[in-house]
């Protein structure tokens, strides 16, 4: 085996000038700058830069700001008009973000800690509203909500009932993009003052003129303080109710079930109305049963069914067609492991929640920035999907030879692939 080497300095990742140019030429960083504005007369970087920066670190597979110093910085450097941070000025940057957190003593004594940082989550939506993901005005909305327990070991993370250290944010969705994250700490419960989580992000979609439809929840958000304020900001809701024995007494008055095939199983559905939590008004429930493989009794309904509830206000759907609307938030779920293993949330940088909340919150604005970019460029090139996740994208679009070169007077990007990037300027 022979060996030579050459000196010509040729970029692994010739991709990032594309998706650096797309993105540029769509506004975002001016509207991060417009936003947040000017971080001083002797600063050298912009916000924007910051956002940049990790963007285009994670479009190359890093997964650290000590990455780009230590890895990434040749191959950020090619990006025309733009000069790499160091890692502590991109935590730096972070910290001015930052608000102080809010630390709240239950009435049982517990020590409760939030941060809110309204500032990032209006940005958020506005730049889902610059790249033309959300439009204010359209009416047919999904808002769905959800807390996710993440593991980690800081200085203030305490412990959870899932038995580890860590923080329990809540976050809204929109058409699978976050549109509003609230941090919260391992040891507060889901419900604890969760309907003033849900009044603060409705109030900023409708700042912004997004108007929600529909909004889906499970059962953390099935909590008589939190119903009014769903009810109120959306035209239809579904929250997975919990089970009680006066339910069940109305279920076991049931006579008429109707069977459906929701995926691949069959179930058994039916509708009641019912009152909860001691109120007079009541809902729709949705039941649905199905056997135990098992075939154990429940004590409650003396038979040998699992059953399930969705509280709703919509009486225009058929039962099954409530159960599969509700199933389809399980896009959530996969929103979260997408922000977990593409988008860095596993690996927070600094040691207190309110400095961690700014991270989660931009490393969602960069995850809601990248499924822009693979729409658009799944529309222009036969071999990217817009349903790749990250990995699959930096092998098939990003990692591509290139290299700088100067042809008549002009800076030209020589590519060493036979695949057509040139589409994208068309």
């Amino acid at each position: 085996m022979k060996i030579t080497y050459s000196t010509s300095k040729i970029n692994s990742f010739g991709g990032i000038n594309f998706a650096d140019s797309i993105i540029g030429n769509a506004q975002v960083f001016d509207a991060i700058d417009q936003f947040l504005g000017n971080r001083g007369v002797r600063a050298q970087y912009r916000y924007s830069d910051l956002f940049r920066s990790y963007l285009l670190m994670t479009l190359c597979g890093g997964e650290c700001a000590e990455d780009i110093t230590e890895h990434l910085r040749g191959e950020l450097s090619q990006v025309k008009n733009f000069d790499v941070c160091s890692a502590d000025t991109l935590l730096r940057m972070q910290k001015e973000l930052a608000t102080e957190k809010e630390t709240i003593v239950s009435a049982t004594n517990v020590r409760h800690d939030f941060n809110i940082n309204i500032a990032m989550n209006r940005l958020m939506v506005k730049l889902l509203v610059q790249t033309g993901q959300l439009s204010p005005g359209y009416g047919e909305y999904i808002y769905d909500y959800d807390n996710q327990f993440i593991p980690t070991e800081k200085y203030d993370s305490k412990r959870s009932y899932k038995k580890a250290d860590g923080y329990f944010p809540g976050i809204a969705s929109i058409n699978n993009c976050p549109v509003y994250i609230e941090n919260r700490n391992g040891n507060s419960n889901v419900k604890y003052k969760q309907d003033e989580t849900l009044k603060r992000s409705y109030t900023l979609l409708d700042e912004i003129g997004i108007q929600v439809k529909h909004s889906r929840m499970d059962c953390g958000s099935f909590d008589k303080t939190v119903v009014p304020v769903v009810e109120a900001n959306s035209t239809y809701f579904y929250i997975r109710a919990q089970r009680c024995e006066s339910l069940y007494n109305l279920i076991k008055e049931i006579t008429t079930w109707e069977t459906v095939t929701i995926g691949f199983k069959q179930y058994q559905a039916a509708s009641v109305e019912y009152a909860p939590f001691g109120w007079k008004k009541t809902y729709r429930y949705v039941i649905t049963r199905e056997k135990n493989n098992d075939a154990q009794g429940n004590l409650f309904t003396g038979d040998d069914f699992t059953y399930r509830a969705i509280m709703t206000n919509n009486y225009e759907m058929s039962d099954k067609q409530v159960v599969e609307f509700y199933n389809d938030r399980g896009e959530s779920e996969r929103l979260f492991d997408e922000m977990n293993n593409d988008f860095l949330w596993k690996k927070m940088p600094f040691s207190f929640l309110h400095e961690n909340t700014v991270f989660l919150v931009m490393m969602a604005i960069c995850r809601n920035l990248y499924h822009f970019l693979i729409e658009l460029i799944s529309r222009k090139l036969n071999f990217i999907k817009p349903n790749f996740r990250l990995k699959k994208f930096i092998f098939r679009f990003m990692v591509v030879p290139s290299k700088w070169i100067k042809q008549g007077r002009q800076h030209v990007l020589k590519l060493f692939t036979s695949k057509k990037y040139h589409l994208l300027l068309e």
